[in-house]
């Protein structure tokens, strides 16, 4: 993953210093793009550890359609309490509970998690009814029967349900494309990238996205391709970061699934194998809400 580490470099470069909404601070670069070819191996970063089943479950929650963390925290992912806690913080229930106690009462009490679990209409239900449209069931079908065309497209910005999302869609569009050489590609365009903390997690989810998708349609998964509008390091991340650099990054894994003959939409986290990680341990850093 040495294009991840010449990403980051760039932005530490390249980039200017700004404000930003969350009020911690950040160097930031305008429009980057990085090219990770599959079959070079799965680009899952090495210099510091991933948790790769939450990357596996997040992806499986919204290719349901799902927008309640309840099943990211009853699956043990905790990447997303933060902002529905926030919310809770501002309602009439709320009486003192701090985080863990909010992500108890979501795991063991159904009322309380489909009261204040929801995060409004975020990724799952965009890519699955936007405005009645179910995008991935389509793009599917359009893959099979018209892989040539250039209209194979999924957006999660909804203009009109935007207002309603407890945090706006930072992987905002993406388009795959089938090469002559009948491989599977994928653009993501991403408004918004959290290079510490959320690249890395966005850059395996979406090649495995197109590991998932081209099993479905019969293809061989080619190149994810990454753009990026507002690159930017959180000042907070900046030890974090600088010792991920000094890290030389280890070879790849890879990806099985269990039985390719398994449609997408019956997926079970247990199903997709990650083989031969090696990583350097995790490095902690605090997300910004």
């Amino acid at each position: 993953m040495q294009k991840y580490l010449d990403l980051v470099k760039n932005v530490l470069e390249n980039g200017t210093r700004k404000n930003d909404r969350t009020l911690t601070g950040t160097i930031s670069f305008f429009g980057t793009q990085t090219r990770y070819n599959l079959g070079d191996g799965f680009p899952l970063l090495t210099t510091k550890k991933i948790y790769f089943q939450a990357v596996v479950v997040e992806l499986l929650w919204f290719i349901s359609g799902d927008t309640n963390i309840k099943y990211l925290v009853d699956n043990k992912v905790n990447i997303w309490n933060e902002w529905p806690y926030e919310i809770y913080k501002k309602s009439n229930d709320y009486q003192g509970e701090d985080l863990q106690t909010f992500v108890d009462k979501i795991r063991t009490d159904n009322d309380f998690a489909k009261l204040h679990g929801d995060l409004g209409p975020v990724y799952g239900k965009q890519w699955r009814n936007f405005n009645g449209v179910d995008q991935l069931a389509d793009l599917i079908f359009n893959l099979k029967n018209n892989p040539d065309s250039r209209r194979h497209i999924i957006s999660a910005w909804n203009p009109e349900e935007v207002s309603k999302m407890a945090l706006p869609p930072c992987h905002t569009i993406f388009q795959f494309y089938v090469s002559g050489d009948k491989k599977l590609n994928l653009q993501l365009y991403q408004r918004s990238g959290d290079i510490f903390l959320g690249v890395p997690f966005n850059i395996a989810s979406y090649s495995l996205l197109l590991i998932l998708i081209a099993n479905e349609v019969g293809l061989e998964p080619g190149e994810f391709v990454h753009t990026i509008g507002d690159a930017h390091i959180y000042q907070n991340h900046l030890e974090q970061i600088e010792l991920q650099l000094s890290r030389i990054p280890k070879k790849l894994p890879s990806i099985t699934l269990k039985d390719s003959n398994v449609s997408i939409f019956d997926l079970k986290p247990d199903d997709i194998i990650l083989e031969n990680y090696e990583s350097y341990p995790g490095i902690k850093g605090k997300v910004a809400v």
